[in-house]
């Protein structure tokens, strides 16, 4: 009995003394104030385009940043540059091909802190079809609150080759080179606020 007694009391102390599981939070998108923009270079000059239909989702940890996760996806025929005839040429098989592969792509896998408010975000980033493990620099904007939303925000420039996604087109010029460029930078601002904590279930009744 009281081999028992000792047992008992020494397991208590060592669930007391395990750290307490820090809270995950869950932040959304915020469309409204969030970017998603590209540049490539056209000939002699950048041209600008960037995506009008996405959705993410953020799981924070604030004391484990390395514990957080990231989910991101954009709706490949919401591409605008501003000129209708190009835009259905970037939607089509030549670019995006965004009937056959309508999603473009991020999950994380791995979050590094890398001092101050800046992270490298590892992850598998999908588009047209082909999936790449990518590191991506992000700079953290902070937490507030206005009213009675909590907001979180980032910033991230990449930097990619479209051919490593079999985006190839491209099309000779008078003299030598080519109309397009390979690299393509990307420019991306989320702002996203977090999500209600869900309601506790109800405790089932109690059975007879």
């Amino acid at each position: 009995m009281k081999t028992s007694r000792r047992i008992a009391a020494g397991l208590a102390l060592s669930l007391a003394a395990l750290p307490l599981t820090a809270e995950v939070e869950v932040f959304r998108l915020d469309k409204a104030h969030t970017s998603v923009s590209f540049r490539i270079r056209h000939v002699v000059s950048m041209v600008d385009g960037r995506f009008t239909d996405y959705d993410g989702k953020i799981w924070v940890d604030r004391q484990n940043p390395s514990a957080s996760k990231v989910e991101f996806t954009i709706q490949a025929a919401s591409i605008n540059t501003g000129n209708e005839n190009r835009d259905k040429h970037l939607r089509s098989a030549d670019f995006f091909d965004a009937e056959k592969y309508p999603a473009i792509t991020f999950v994380s896998t791995k979050i590094e802190p890398k001092g101050g408010d800046v992270y490298d975000i590892t992850g598998n980033f999908t588009l047209r079809g082909v999936t790449k493990t990518m590191k991506m620099p992000v700079k953290h904007g902070g937490f507030a609150r206005v009213g009675p939303k909590e907001k979180t925000g980032f910033d991230l420039t990449l930097r990619l080759n479209r051919k490593d996604f079999n985006i190839n087109w491209n099309r000779a010029i008078d003299k030598g080179g080519w109309i397009l460029g390979d690299d393509v930078d990307i420019l991306i601002g989320v702002e996203a606020d977090k999500e209600a904590a869900a309601e506790p279930q109800k405790a089932a009744a109690a059975r007879p």
